[in-house]
């Protein structure tokens, strides 16, 4: 295994690049020079960074410097990481500046969550674009061992296989190789979901919205965190940026569930964010007290008000069953009942079985990466390991065009199930009988 002692990683007073630096710093047992633009908020960060291993003795791995030292920190290190924030021109500007110093034997890498990686390599001579790559990692990496990686036409492939190596064995990674496309595959598959989840909030408002839609998708149905919550969870501000990459650049039969809806584009406008800004899709209270009290946007009123402790039966059957071990019986529910609730559920896991097998033949190299990048990276229940668990009770492909008739007009879904194979995961572990976070 190639020995990485010392790495830059550019960006660290982001939420990502701080967590990125504390992975390298402890897994890694690298010492770090961690870059920002201004040396102050960078050496505020640094508990952050130690923080988010849980790990106080990483500190001592720590360098705070600013861009003015940039050049003579890559000069030192073996790796450099670049997370700055999702913006073409400014990645472009520091991956220009890393390629001036960067030792020959150096990787250097991007965090992109979804940026061209071939353009970015561009900004390199020739010689140093073999050891360039994109090294996508979730948030937070720390829990969330997924790292998408991605070569381009002038990567070198004996320094594809030692990184690939480093970050599996070193770092710890679930390492997923995939093709240079918008947002990669697992943002791509789990951002369908989810801001197709907040069009229907919107379609469904008079029913309650966002925590209507957040209760028909919860823990129940193979996810650890609702949609809508992890959409918050993220910050609506990046939901924008990547939904908007999607639509601005795939052109598959499920384009327009990229489309951001209105609501969402005023919460962004207003500056609710999210978790991080205290507001956004929900919005927690807490009073001198210590009371908490956890509220939800009204799409229709435009105000907050308090979620809704729904209790749909199809959802409670399922919930019971779950909480009984007797999962058949759970998923036989979802597809015999056809209230409206139990109707939007079955479509949208249905969906998502297509759409992640369709992104992966376009995106990964095999349908197992749908897999892995799901598990690894949102913690949700890996597609194939869904289609075998709805397999057991039903005919998924009648199932299929039953529920999603416009999309298989589209997509020829038994072809596309006749190439499946078993899932390496136990769907079980995913489907919770707890309700939405």
């Amino acid at each position: 295994m190639q020995e990485i002692r010392t790495v830059t990683v550019i960006g660290v007073t982001g939420t990502m690049g701080a967590n990125v630096a504390g992975i390298f710093a402890s897994f890694g047992n690298c010492r770090v020079y961690c870059v920002g633009r201004d040396l102050e908020k960078v050496k505020r960060t640094l508990p952050r960074i130690v923080k988010s291993v849980r790990a106080d003795a990483i500190a001592k791995n720590l360098s705070p410097a600013d861009f003015a030292s940039l050049e003579a920190c890559v000069a030192e290190s073996d790796l450099v990481f670049e997370s700055a924030a999702e913006e073409m021109p400014l990645k472009q500007a520091i991956a220009r500046r890393v390629a001036a110093a960067l030792q020959p034997e150096a990787f250097s890498c991007t965090g992109t969550s979804g940026l061209s990686i071939h353009t970015l390599a561009e900004c390199y001579p020739e010689e140093a674009r073999r050891r360039f790559f994109g090294v996508h990692l979730f948030n937070p990496p720390y829990s969330m061992p997924l790292c998408e990686l991605t070569a381009t036409a002038w990567s070198d492939a004996q320094a594809l296989e030692a990184l690939k190596e480093y970050l599996e064995k070193r770092l710890y990674r679930t390492v997923v190789q995939v093709k240079d496309s918008p947002a990669f595959l697992a943002n791509r598959i789990g951002f369908q979901f989810i801001n197709e989840a907040l069009q229907y909030a919107e379609r469904y408002r008079d029913h309650g919205g966002i925590d209507y839609l957040d209760a028909i998708l919860g823990s129940f149905t193979g996810r650890a965190m609702a949609p809508l919550v992890t959409s918050d969870f993220v910050g609506l501000d990046v939901h924008s940026a990547i939904v908007h990459n999607l639509y601005e650049n795939t052109h598959d039969y499920a384009r327009e569930s990229f489309v951001l809806p209105s609501f969402v584009e005023k919460l962004i406008a207003e500056k609710k964010l999210g978790r991080k800004t205290g507001s956004g899709l929900y919005q927690r209270v807490t009073y001198e007290s210590g009371l908490k009290r956890q509220l939800v946007y009204d799409i229709n009123g435009g105000i907050y008000r308090d979620v809704i402790p729904y209790a749909f039966p199809f959802a409670e059957k399922m919930r019971r069953s779950i909480q009984e071990g007797n999962y058949r019986q759970a998923f036989a529910c979802l597809v015999t009942n056809h209230s409206q609730e139990a109707n939007i559920c079955r479509r949208f896991l249905l969906n998502y079985i297509v759409y992640s097998l369709h992104a992966a033949g376009e995106v990964g190299y095999s349908l197992q990466a749908a897999d892995d990048v799901m598990a690894a990276g949102f913690n949700w229940c890996p597609p194939l390991a869904m289609l075998q668990a709805l397999r057991a009770v039903t005919d998924v492909s009648t199932l299929m065009r039953e529920s999603l008739p416009e999309v298989c007009a589209q997509i020829d879904v038994d072809a596309l199930l006749a190439e499946t194979e078993p899932s390496r995961y136990d769907y079980r572990p995913y489907f919770r009988s707890g309700r939405h976070a």
